[in-house]
């Protein structure tokens, strides 16, 4: 037991349990389980096991850097594919803008275009009747 709870129990707290008992588990403390089980396995009494844990823990880094660049990527990727989505949307939206405001030309410029038609005729009648009125009043009388 660490050395912070022995500090707190007295014989009166501690009940159900023979002194004896009671006496091993606060004074036998074995840093040696504690680092065991908090740290892992050290030291060279372990000899080859050690080498073959050694070479699983960095292969195992080795995955686990592999994987958090791998997210990174994906994260990464994930951006770019809503920035393309957003261009995209922005393309769609100027491509629908630019439709409308090319049909509305294209309706501004018949227009132009028959108003032009009709000034020429207009002038091309007003001429013809000039001419053709003298001459026919000429005729006439």
């Amino acid at each position: 037991m660490p050395p912070k709870f022995k500090r707190h129990l007295n014989d009166d707290e501690v009940t159900g349990s023979v002194k004896s008992e009671r006496r091993n588990l606060l004074e036998e403390d074995s840093d040696e389980e504690e680092d065991f089980f908090l740290r892992g396995p050290s030291g060279p009494r372990f000899g080859p096991r050690n080498d073959k844990i050694r070479h699983v823990q960095n292969q195992v880094d080795e995955v686990m850097d592999v994987m958090q660049e791998n997210i990174t990527k994906v994260i990464e990727r994930g951006e770019r594919l809503d920035d393309l989505q957003d261009k995209s949307e922005s393309l769609s939206d100027n491509a629908t803008a630019f439709s409308n405001r090319a049909k509305q030309l294209r309706r501004q410029m018949w227009w132009r275009g028959c108003k032009m038609k009709a000034i020429i005729v207009l002038v091309a009648v007003i001429l013809l009747l000039v001419i053709i009125v003298p001459i026919v009043l000429k005729y006439h009388t």
